[in-house]
């Protein structure tokens, strides 16, 4: 049978019930394990023995014994036990999980001790750590709550002061072998691991930060802002992986849970727009600071001077850069400590903040169904927009996405922050394409190298923090620091570097991908929202006019969804629809041209509605923006041969009124009245082909261009027709629109009865063919009114 290293008694005493006789039987093992401080082996045996007879027993009161003798070993070896904690810690987190309350406790009362002579060394199990008090955040004893409280005060006051510069001399040696000489020369040395790792604990925060347990949703949110508030261990760079899950607490049924989550929320967007005003600083610094191609002669010889300065002063580069990573630091309620590492060599990633995965988590949140987190992903999209540029520009067309159907929310505040965003976004798109085609695309917006500042002037700045709670509830605690260059001096990312290691720029080098945009803009066109449409038929437009090329790319896929939308029961969203219909003609070569003329007739062909009650509209918007003489010539000749007789009728009745009616017809209609010339001539030749459909159309044509022999003709081949009403109608409604100022020349035309004595022919033929209506009553007095002295002298015989 083996051997104890325990007298018979201090074995008893320690599986005992009542605390006191165990108590006595630690001490007793205290006592032996200084005896034996100076011999490894006899300490190793001493641990085991605790650990497999009596912490991994059966009994609770033994697993008690044991825990209550770890303790006691901790404290008697002092520092030394570093070297043992290999062995002493793990069974210890095991306790963490006994069924027994009483365990649990005292395995929080031996880890606090063991804490209390490690120290720093006790950050190599950082992680079992923080499991373990993440399952106890939600005991239901009492007394084990309270225990692991006071353990959590005594962790976060050793991460405060020490997660950034100790160096664990034990950290691949689990045997702690060495002599105590040669552990002290490894961690003056720095040559050691870190006993903290931010980026390996990254992975267990962000698994516990998806908990639903409300007691343990306030230990991870504590912890995440001590982490927050250490110098030097920036978990900024981290904030994709627990942004997600505080964002989500912001919908907590605890108020103090949305409390917090706001605050930690509020603390990582404060240091993001720090960052981005000193890197825009930086970027504006740089660019005065670069030499101008006219400088005077003495203004070039004082930048051959700052030259040589700075040449002078290279030596000291290296530490200079040194010195400023000693001054990285934040807010915390300990006193900071300068990192011993070395600042990073130039071959050496540094470190950015992820602006594209947390990008995408904002948009993902910006479409959720509750009114908090989509408030605080506006927020921090409006910040991003100006942050981190080249990355936003990439992501534009999700955004656009998410942020359109919010235009018009119910909600007052999240509508004005969905409309700043996307006003912002307008912008920053708007500024990528003026620089992409002067010729600067294929880099980043901000093309200003980031560098970085020697230590400045020191300032004083306050930052608001999580402080560890003494019960469920935590309290807030302002403190201030003395920060060296500014607040919150985080290592800064270089603004050409931003997001991009994570991003495949599309083939043709671009950042924004216009075609995925177009298709996400299209998809708008469905909303209910008015608004809605309208903002993407505005990004449309604003699209096509800083790179026409590039949308009418698109044109095959959203021209169907351009007419359709003409039909949009808002006018403004017409109006819109049609000012991007006239951009994407106009851009347009002849072909595509004709192509989008014939299926705008053809929208009309099959919706008889829509040209009756919009059809005027639509065709003198489109002549506003387009060249009137080509939109007609080329409906004229589409209209010449179609095969549906009644709408290429109906058709150019309507194109004919307009083109009598709109101010926008003047230059056409100076046009037809040119028919000395040969353009002239074509102009008319090829429209009266096409209102050879309607015979009062074409009677009207032939006035306005004054070929008043033709209109007489014209006249004996009414005689053969059938008068129909609607004949009447349109003869009724010509008579009319003789009154108005596009026929003021003709009306004066009929004081030179001489000079125009084909004019007087047209016009009474008309008066013979009309009934006596109120337009029969019109042109009489009209003709009344001209003189008819010589009338018949001047008329030409035949």
């Amino acid at each position: 049978m083996k051997s104890s290293v325990f007298s018979p008694t201090v074995i008893r005493e320690l599986t005992d019930k009542t605390y006191d006789r165990r108590k006595v039987a630690a001490l007793e093992v205290e006592s032996l394990v200084k005896q034996n401080k100076e011999s490894h082996e006899q300490v190793i045996g001493i641990i085991q023995e605790l650990v497999n007879d009596f912490v991994y027993s059966d009994s609770s009161n033994a697993q008690c014994g044991g825990l209550i003798s770890l303790a006691a070993t901790a404290i008697a070896l002092g520092p030394r036990v570093a070297e043992y904690l290999d062995i002493v810690v793990p069974p210890i987190l095991a306790c963490f999980n006994s069924k027994e309350s009483r365990v649990r406790y005292y395995a929080c009362e031996c880890m606090y001790n063991v804490a209390k002579v490690s120290k720093g060394e006790l950050l190599r199990f950082f992680n079992g750590l923080f499991e373990g008090q993440c399952m106890l955040s939600n005991d239901k004893e009492p007394s084990v709550r309270n225990g692991r409280e006071i353990l959590d005060r005594l962790i976060k006051e050793i991460v405060c002061e020490l997660a950034v510069t100790y160096v664990s001399p034990y950290s691949g040696n689990t045997n702690g072998h060495g002599s105590d000489q040669e552990q002290h020369q490894l961690q003056q040395e720095g040559t050691g691991e870190k006993a903290f790792s931010l980026s390996k604990f990254i992975p267990v925060l962000r698994r516990h930060v998806y908990t639903s347990n409300p007691y343990e949703r306030m230990y991870v949110m504590s912890w995440i802002g001590i982490l927050d508030a250490v110098p030097g261990l920036d978990l900024v760079w981290y904030l994709p992986d627990v942004l997600d899950g505080i964002i989500r607490y912001l919908t907590d049924s605890h108020h103090q849970i949305r409390a917090n989550a706001r605050l930690l929320l509020a603390q990582f967007f404060q240091e993001i727009q720090f960052i981005s005003r000193q890197n825009e600083d930086e970027g504006t610094a740089m660019s005065q600071k670069r030499p101008n191609h006219h400088q005077t002669q003495d203004g070039h010889q004082q930048q051959v001077e700052e030259e040589k300065e700075t040449r002078s002063t290279s030596s000291g580069e290296e530490e200079q850069q040194q010195q400023q990573h000693e001054t990285i630091s934040m807010m915390t309620k300990s006193t900071a400590i300068a990192p011993s590492t070395p600042p990073p060599s130039p071959t050496t990633p540094i470190k950015q903040i992820q602006y594209d995965r947390i990008l995408d988590i904002l948009i993902q949140h910006v479409s959720s169904t509750k009114e908090e987190i989509q408030r605080t992903a506006l927020q921090w999209m409006i910040e991003f927009i100006a942050a981190a540029k080249p990355v936003v520009i990439q992501f534009t067309p999700r955004i656009i996405h998410a942020v359109l159907p919010l235009l018009a929310h119910p909600i007052p505040t999240i509508s004005s922050f969905a409309m700043e965003t996307n006003r912002n976004l307008q912008k920053l798109v708007l500024e990528y394409s003026l620089m992409y085609h002067n010729g600067r695309a294929g880099g980043n917006v901000d093309l200003v190298p980031s560098h970085s500042d020697p230590p400045s002037t020191t300032t004083m700045k306050t930052k608001t923090i999580l402080v560890p709670p003494t019960t469920t509830t935590f309290t807030t605690k302002t403190v201030t620091a003395t920060t060296t260059g500014g607040p919150i001096m985080l290592r800064r990312t270089y603004r050409s570097d931003i997001g991009l290691s994570t991003f495949t720029r599309p083939k043709n080098g671009e950042l924004f991908d216009y075609s995925m945009t177009v298709a996400n803009l299209k998809l708008q066109f469905l909303s209910e929202h008015e608004q809605t449409r309208l903002a993407s038929l505005e990004w449309l437009l604003l699209l096509h006019k800083k790179a026409p090329n590039k949308v009418i790319a698109s044109v095959d896929s959203i021209l169907p969804e351009l007419f359709k939308t003409l039909s949009d029961p808002s006018e403004e969203v017409v109006y819109r629809d049609l000012e991007l219909l006239a951009q994407i003609a106009y851009h347009s070569d002849d072909d595509t041209f004709h192509i989008f003329v014939k299926k705008l007739l053809l929208l009309f062909e099959r919706d008889r509605r829509l040209l009756e009650s919009r059809g005027s509209m639509i065709i003198r918007q489109l002549c506003i923006h387009l060249d009137v003489e080509k939109m007609y010539c080329t409906m004229a000749t589409i209209l010449q041969n179609d095969q549906d007789m009644e709408f290429a009728c109906m058709m150019v009745q309507n194109l004919n009124i307009i083109m009598i009616t709109s101010s926008e017809m003047n230059c056409l209609r100076k046009q037809l009245r040119s028919l000395d010339t040969k353009h002239g001539q074509q102009l008319f030749l090829t429209l009266f082909r096409s209102w050879s459909h309607n015979a009062v159309a074409a009677f009207s044509l032939a006035l306005i261009a004054q070929a008043y022999e033709l209109a007489s003709n014209m006249l004996q081949i009414f005689a053969e027709l059938d008068i129909t009403v609607n004949m009447l109608i349109q003869l009724d409604q010509m008579v009319q629109l003789l009154e108005s100022p596009a026929f003021t020349y003709l009306r004066l035309q009929l004081l030179e009865p001489d000079k125009y004595p084909y004019l007087f022919k047209c016009l009474y033929g008309i008066f013979m063919l009309l009934p006596q209506s109120s337009a029969f009553s019109t042109l009489r007095s009209r003709l009344n009114s001209a003189s008819s002295l010589g009338f018949l002298h001047v008329m030409p015989k035949r």
